[in-house]
C-alpha cells in the first residue's frame, strides 16, 4: 500500500491561479497555450506550470509506461513528446487521480523545464 501523506507546515504545497497566459514550447513549437494555468509550490521545489489538459496539443504526446509515486500527490503518469523529428522521452507529467488533498492539478499536465520552455505569453 502507498503511503498517503498531507502537505503541511513541514512539506508546503500551495497551489494558485496564474495571472495571464503561458505558453510551453518545445524546439519552437507551441506545445501548450493556456489562461487557466495552476502553478504548484512544493516545499523548496521550483515552482510548476499545470496546463489544462484542453489547452495543450495532445498530439505532440505520446503515453508511456513510465509510473512514479509522490506520497503528497499520487501516481504521475509520463508522456514523450515530440516536435519536427525532436523527441523527448518522458518529458511531460500529469497526475490523473491524485490524492485528495491535490485534486485541484487532476489530469493537468506539467513540463520538464530541461526540456520545454515555460513562459508567460
Amino acid at each position: 500500500m502507498d503511503t498517503v501523506k498531507i502537505p503541511g507546515p513541514d512539506h508546503p504545497i500551495v497551489v494558485t491561479p496564474h495571472e495571464g497566459r503561458m505558453l510551453a514550447r518545445f524546439h519552437g513549437q507551441v506545445i501548450a497555450d493556456s489562461a487557466d494555468v495552476l502553478m504548484l509550490k512544493e516545499a523548496s521545489y521550483k515552482e510548476v506550470a499545470y496546463f489544462p489538459r484542453a489547452d495543450v496539443d495532445m498530439s505532440r504526446l505520446a503515453r508511456t509506461g513510465l509510473d512514479t509515486y509522490c506520497p503528497y500527490k499520487g501516481h504521475a503518469a509520463y508522456f514523450t513528446l515530440t516536435a519536427d523529428g525532436a523527441v523527448a522521452e518522458n518529458a511531460v507529467w500529469t497526475y490523473e487521480t491524485p490524492h485528495p488533498a491535490m485534486t485541484v492539478i487532476a489530469g493537468r499536465l506539467a513540463f520538464y523545464p530541461n526540456v520545454a520552455e515555460v513562459t508567460d505569453a
